[in-house]
């Protein structure tokens, strides 16, 4: 069992053992992509969706899901965030993106607290309109980049 970092001497999960690491500064950056109707997504911009401002809510959303996910993920450090920062744009005429921004002083990453984030913001943009349109789809959820820590800094190669 020597070779798994989440499972003890008894074979049980455990949460790593940071405490040895240094504090570096650590950034990551995730995005969601969002499918629905070209109709839907100008309800959005314009901001005529009847429950309210779709992307005031879902950045609120992703900012406190950020916060809170070390309670969502079992195994995931509590750390202090020091900024998240959720940005929304248009691919096509159908395509809302999603991006959350998450930077700590730390001993681990907030790779996680990113993807939380995203995740969270996109599931709230369907809740708040999946009365005029059902059919909405998170696609793509994923890391953009991370910097700081031992493994280095990663960005990902887009085709």
């Amino acid at each position: 069992m020597d070779s798994f970092t989440h499972i003890n001497e008894q074979g049980r999960a455990r949460m790593v053992d940071v405490s040895g690491k240094e504090v570096t500064r650590r950034t990551a950056i995730a995005r969601s992509r969002i499918r629905m109707r070209p109709e839907t997504l100008n309800m959005i911009w314009e901001g005529t969706v009847g429950k309210g401002d779709v992307l005031a809510v879902a950045q609120v959303a992703g900012i406190m899901a950020a916060k809170k996910t070390a309670d969502f993920i079992p195994m995931c450090h509590p750390i202090p965030l020091k900024s998240v920062d959720i940005r929304f744009h248009e691919e096509e005429d159908s395509l809302l993106v999603v991006e959350a921004e998450a930077k700590t002083d730390n001993v681990t990453g907030v790779e996680m607290e990113a993807l939380t984030a995203v995740s969270m913001a996109s599931l709230t943009v369907y809740d708040m309109c999946k009365s005029v349109d059902k059919g909405i789809i998170i696609e793509e959820t994923c890391l953009l980049s991370k910097t700081g820590g031992k493994s280095g800094d990663y960005h990902r190669e887009e085709k």
